[in-house]
Order: C-alpha cells, then sequence, then structure tokens
C-alpha cells in the first residue's frame, strides 16, 4: 500500500511539471487506447487532436473533449473508401471540411505550389506560399492537416485547372519542434522522471518495469535519434519488439518479413528514385527469419549501407541516414543458441553467418530479458504526445554526443574502430535521449557507458563464434581518465554456467576441445566406469559413426599393449569399461577422441581424478605418436570460453605458439606432453 502510494506521489509530481513545461504537447494514453480501438487513424494524428482537446484533468470536461474528437475524425477524417463520397460532398455543399495528409510540390514551370491529398487522391491543387514556408515538412514527405476546401466550377476555368480551391490549411502534426523549448523543459526533471516519461510517451508504464528493462527499452529508441545506426533484438514473441517502429514513429517503416527488392529499398534505376533508406529516418525489418532479396547483388549494397550510409548503384554513389532494425523470433533458450549456434542463428544463412555483415551491427538488445507485455504494462497516465516525441527525435539526430565520454573516460585497448563507432553511437544517443540538455554527471555517464560496452559486446562474442581468432578481442573494457583503473564490461548470458567446472571432479570425467563434425569448435564430455569382467570396452553417445569408434578403439588397444608403462595396477583382462561421450555444445560429436579416452580410462582405472578445470587438446595414432592440435588459437579460445585454467597441450602444438595472442597464452596454465603416457601422468597430477 505504501509503495502504491509512493508511486501515485510520484505520478502527480511528474504530471504538474509536464503541465507546467509542455502544456498542449502531452496527453493521457489511456485516451488513445480508447478512440484508437473504433478509428482507423494513424496514432500521431489522434494524439496531436488529444492533445489540443483533452488537456484538463477534470473526468467530465475530458469525457466531453473525447466525444468531440471522435466526432472530428467522424466528420472529416477521410478514409481511402470514401473519396469519392466526400469529393461528392464538397461539390454538393460548395465547402468541407477534411484530415488528410497532404505533401506540397512546387510546379517550376507554373511558378506555384500544389498540394497533393493522400487518401482524398487529389492532386495539382493549388495552395498558398505561406503554408509551405510556415511548415517546412509539407515539402519532403508530408503531414496530416485539418484542410477547409471550397469548390466553384467556373465555366470560362475549366482550362486552367481544378475548381477545387484550399481556403485554409492547419496541420495536426507538429510543424516544426523548438528544440531550446525541449532543452529547458528538461531541466526541471530529474534523470528517472524523465526516464518514466519518455517510456509513457511510447505507451509503457514504467512503474512495472525493472530498471534495466526500462534501459533495454530506451534502447529500441537509438535508431530513431542517431543517423545510419544498425540495431538487432532477438527474442521471445509478445515482447513489442517493432510496435515503436510500426505505431509510434511517424518517421520509420516497418518492413514485414518476406522478399524485398534493391529498387525498393536502396535505388530504382528506372525511375532514378531513391528506395526506403533515402525516405525514412529508420527502415526496420520485422521478421528476419524471412528476408531474402531476389538481387544477387542485395546483401552486398545493405552491408554497404549498414557501414557508411552510401552505396553505390551503376555509375552513382547514393546516400543515406537511414538507420536499420532487425527484430525477429528466438524459438529455443537462449542457453541453447550459446551452446549450439550464434545468437544471430535466425537470421537467413546469407545473413547470419556473413560476419562482415553482423560486424555492421552497432547494438544487440537481448530481447529475452524484456518481459512478455500484459495490460498492466501499458500505461493510463500523460506522455508526450507521439508526434512530438517523434520530432524531438527527429531534431536530435542532427546534434552529436558521442564524445561526451572523452571528458571522462576513454576506452581499452580491445576495441577496434567498428566497436569504437558503435559504442559512441550509442553513448551519444543514450545522451541524447535521457540528457537532451547535456548535463549529467560522470557516475550518469558511467551507466551509459556500461550498457553502450555490454550491447556491442554481444554482437562481438557472436562474432568469436562464427569467425574465430578474427574476432577474439571481447574483453570491452573503458579507463578512467582520473585514475587511470580500468574496468570490465561482460555480457550477462556469457557468465556463469562454465562448461567446464572450476574443481577437481571424480575418477573417470575428462573434458577435451577439439572439431566436431560441422567443422565448429567445441567442448566434449567423456566419462567411465570400471566394472568387473573380462576385458570388455562399450561406449555410448557416438552411435554408429566409423571414425569416432576406430579412435576410442585406437586408445582401448594402446592402453592394452602399453598399460603397464603407465601402471601396474591397470588391468585390461580383469575389468570392463564403459565410456559415455557427450557433446555438449551440439555441434558433431569429434573424431579426435583417442586420447581423452586414453586418460578417462586410466583415469578410472587408477581411481585419480583429472586436474581440476582441465582441458585437453591434441591426439594420438594407434603407434603412439603425437597429432598436434588443429587452430590452435580457436581451441584456445573455446577452451577460455568455457572455463579451463589448464590445457594440456602436445609439444608438438608449440610451434603454432606465434599464433595465439598473448593475452591468450597468459590466461592459461598450459601444460606440454611428450608423449600418451606423458599426458596421461600429466592430467592425472602423477609425477
Amino acid at each position: 500500500m505504501d509503495e502504491f502510494r509512493e508511486n501515485e506521489d510520484a505520478r502527480l509530481i511528474i504530471r504538474n511539471k509536464l503541465w507546467q513545461n509542455f502544456n498542449g504537447k502531452i496527453v493521457r494514453k489511456d485516451l488513445t487506447k480508447k478512440i484508437k480501438e473504433g478509428a482507423n487513424v494513424p496514432v500521431y494524428v489522434l494524439e496531436f487532436l488529444l492533445g489540443q482537446y483533452c488537456s484538463s484533468d477534470d473526468d467530465e470536461v475530458i469525457e466531453l473533449d473525447v466525444q468531440n474528437v471522435k466526432r472530428i475524425l467522424a466528420d472529416n477524417f477521410v478514409r481511402l473508401d470514401e473519396a469519392q463520397k466526400i469529393l461528392s460532398m464538397l461539390r454538393q455543399r460548395g465547402s468541407h471540411t477534411v484530415i488528410d495528409k497532404i505533401t506540397v510540390n512546387l510546379n517550376i514551370k507554373k511558378d506555384c505550389y500544389e498540394a497533393e491529398f493522400s487518401n482524398l487522391g487529389l492532386k495539382a491543387i493549388p495552395i498558398g506560399e505561406e503554408y509551405p514556408t510556415k511548415s517546412d515538412r509539407l515539402l519532403y514527405g508530408g503531414i496530416w492537416c485539418i484542410v477547409q476546401l471550397d469548390y466553384e466550377y467556373v465555366e470560362e476555368d475549366k482550362k486552367n485547372g481544378t475548381p477545387i480551391r484550399i481556403r485554409k490549411l492547419t496541420p495536426i502534426q507538429m510543424p516544426h519542434v523548438d528544440i531550446d523549448e525541449l532543452k529547458n523543459g528538461r531541466k526541471s526533471f530529474t534523470k528517472d522522471e524523465w526516464i518514466d516519461i519518455l517510456l509513457r510517451s511510447i505507451g509503457m508504464e514504467p512503474d512495472e518495469l525493472q530498471c534495466r528493462e526500462k534501459w533495454l527499452l530506451l534502447a529500441r529508441m537509438l535508431p530513431l535519434i542517431e543517423n545510419n545506426f544498425n540495431l538487432c533484438e532477438l527474442g521471445p514473441r509478445s515482447t513489442g519488439k517493432s510496435h515503436l517502429f510500426k505505431e509510434i514513429s511517424p518517421n520509420s517503416i516497418l518492413v514485414s518479413g518476406g522478399q524485398t527488392t534493391v529498387a525498393n529499398l536502396f535505388y530504382n534505376r528506372g525511375r532514378k528514385s531513391v528506395g526506403l533508406v533515402g525516405l525514412w529516418d529508420c527502415v526496420a525489418f520485422d521478421e528476419v527469419a524471412g528476408i531474402n532479396f531476389k538481387d544477387k547483388d542485395g546483401i552486398q549494397i545493405m552491408k554497404d549501407c549498414m557501414a557508411s550510409g552510401a552505396f553505390a548503384r551503376g555509375k552513382e554513389e547514393k546516400t543515406a541516414s537511414a538507420s536499420m532494425v532487425f527484430v525477429g523470433n528466438i524459438n529455443q533458450s537462449v542457453d541453447v543458441l550459446l551452446k549450439t549456434s550464434s545468437l544471430f542463428d535466425p537470421f537467413p544463412p546469407e545473413m547470419g553467418t556473413d560476419t562482415a555483415f553482423l560486424d555492421r551491427m552497432h547494438c544487440y538488445i537481448p530481447g529475452w530479458e524484456i518481459p512478455k507485455f500484459r495490460p498492466e504494462h501499458f500505461t493510463d497516465d500523460y506522455g508526450f504526445i507521439t508526434d512530438y516525441l517523434a520530432e524531438f527525435i527527429r531534431e536530435l539526430r542532427k546534434e552529436q554526443y558521442g564524445d561526451a565520454l572523452d571528458k571522462y573516460y576513454h576506452l581499452g585497448k580491445n576495441l577496434n574502430q567498428h566497436d569504437t563507432i558503435a559504442v559512441r553511437k550509442m553513448v551519444g544517443g543514450f545522451l541524447k535521449l535521457v540528457y537532451p540538455d547535456g548535463v549529467f554527471t560522470k557516475e550518469e555517464l558511467e551507466e551509459v557507458l556500461q550498457l553502450s560496452l555490454e550491447m556491442r559486446r554481444r554482437v562481438k562474442e557472436q562474432l568469436k563464434k562464427l569467425g574465430g581468432m578474427e574476432f577474439y578481442d571481447v574483453n570491452f573494457s573503458y579507463i578512467d581518465n582520473e585514475t587511470f583503473e580500468e574496468h570490465y564490461v561482460s555480457v550477462p548470458e556469457q557468465g556463469g554456467g562454465k562448461l567446464i567446472p572450476d574443481g577437481i571432479c571424480n575418477p573417470g570425467q575428462v573434458y577435451t576441445v577439439s572439431q566436431g563434425k560441422s567443422g565448429m569448435i567445441g567442448v566434449f564430455r567423456l566419462e567411465s566406469q570400471m566394472l568387473q569382467g573380462s576385458g570388455k570396452f562399450e561406449r555410448t553417445g557416438i552411435g554408429s559413426d566409423r571414425e569416432c569408434k576406430e579412435a576410442t578403439n585406437t586408445a582401448f588397444n594402446f592402453l592394452k599393449a602399453n598399460g603397464n608403462r603407465i601402471s601396474g595396477s591397470i588391468s585390461t583382462t580383469m575389468k570392463d569399461y564403459i565410456t559415455n561421450y557427450q557433446d555438449l555444445q551440439g555441434i558433431g560429436m569429434t573424431s579426435k577422441l583417442a586420447l581423452p579416452t586414453l586418460i578417462v580410462l586410466c583415469s578410472i582405472a587408477l581411481g585419480k581424478p583429472a586436474l581440476g578445470a582441465l582441458a585437453v587438446l591434441g591426439e594420438i595414432s594407434i603407434s603412439g605418436t603425437l597429432i598436434k592440435a588443429e587452430e590452435l588459437a580457436n581451441s584456445l579460445q573455446v577452451c577460455m570460453d568455457s572455463g579451463a585454467k589448464k590445457v594440456l597441450i602436445p609439444a608438438t602444438s608449440m610451434v603454432d605458439f606465434a599464433t595465439v595472442p598473448p593475452d591468450l597464452m597468459s590466461a592459461f596454465q598450459l601444460i606440454p606432453y611428450q608423449s600418451a603416457e606423458d599426458a596421461v601422468f600429466k592430467a592425472l597430477g602423477v609425477e
């Protein structure tokens, strides 16, 4: 009850501040829901009308005002299927008022401005010069307006054009935003109050969200406030991944998953016109699994555009400032995806395995951390009119705050140029959203910097899985300019649940790292049991794979021939052995099993556990010859990611040490071995 009162008091304080600083630019969001259900009109148009007519806090007055807005919409909003009816009514009455989207073009031949009506279907209607002068958005993209039309047919004038004239035009979208007014208004609010206002403005109720969830929802707005910002969000259904780009912002377009073309998206050579990336601030792709270009060069052009905001078509190079957003569903748990593939797995193969494409992603929002939305997650309180929110965000695209971090911090050495650009874009975007007046403390900047580093590191971690050592430098950090203290930023889903445990395991348990059937390098666990018997060797977990069986037979045959050289107490005639093989990351069982099998059999036979946090690398032939580890640097990276602290490594692999980054080499206790017997002794800690 006390918490409820505190929330109500906080809401009242915010409401009063909003009325004082942004009167006429705020709306009660439950009113939007009430009218939206029965009116097929864009939210930003609806909320502008509500902001003009429903700014009272008196319920009775609001009810009358809502009825007034409904009447205005019913009488004046032009529906596509009723265009001819409206024109007929205009002709009969001689005048009529409509709500439609108006675009103005300059007719150079006639030296006059002409209006085009989106739903009414009218073109080349003369319009006074004062309208595009006051509202320049009429000239690019168009805006929704209330227009008073007159109809007067004069026989002598029929050759000169249309009988329809515009008597008065009133924009009902924000024609422009006073950004200084916004910045001054922001000074009246605390950080938490401002974040709550932003979330209520997009329809969410912040009192139902955790602090981190609030920041993740704000991250969805980064492509709208930053030019050429590339964002990815994959997660469960019903978390509102595409809602912001479809319903909230009139400056973004949502492209449903499916076939698209270079002409539609980038440039149409026939019409010589730029596609969606030139017309919108943000192009969002829904259901990424279905993205498919008809053109072979589609993905390459997309990569060019994502990298630099420019792309070549024929002899021309075109520029565009549109951000690109990729949203989709993850059908498996994150733990399974991390073990078996990558967090980009839902993308189509030509995108999801192309490291050059994925490296252009500035930010990966962990959609699985955002709750599935229920009715209580949607606000009934006051927030900015959607169009006002969209317009001041659009204005802030012109400003750059990315260098703000240089005052207090600099980035660690593991961030390359792509990483640095991504982090700076995110820091700048978050600061513009939450601190548009440019006033923030060192601690508030650090909070934003940590989140930005995490969002980019999530991309880099997956690139490391897919691209190997080219992307090994994932240990992102930032350094305090005053104390020179270095702080490392981790990715939550990568921590905990290490595949190779820290402590000493039971005898008969060994972990090996090698290449699976899929070509990926992963971790495999061997567990063995020993029973009284007659020298049988059984295997489970490898099915009927011939190569795997041959490798395990090699180990057992080697043990039978050389067991006495390891220990006289090992019996291969009076005991039976059962060994289970587990592919911990679902990459296909490895065939490099002879050496780890030999070690695990000796471990159970001698009752001695392997060293704690040990990973076994390398292989032996049937004669005991050492075979060096393949892709040493990548294998060691997997060892580190899986929690290994010690690595048993064949001496023959020492020639490859030059290929391993020094930071990676120093992460382990490397234990070289000279022979198969030496490997057994060192794995079990036997001197």
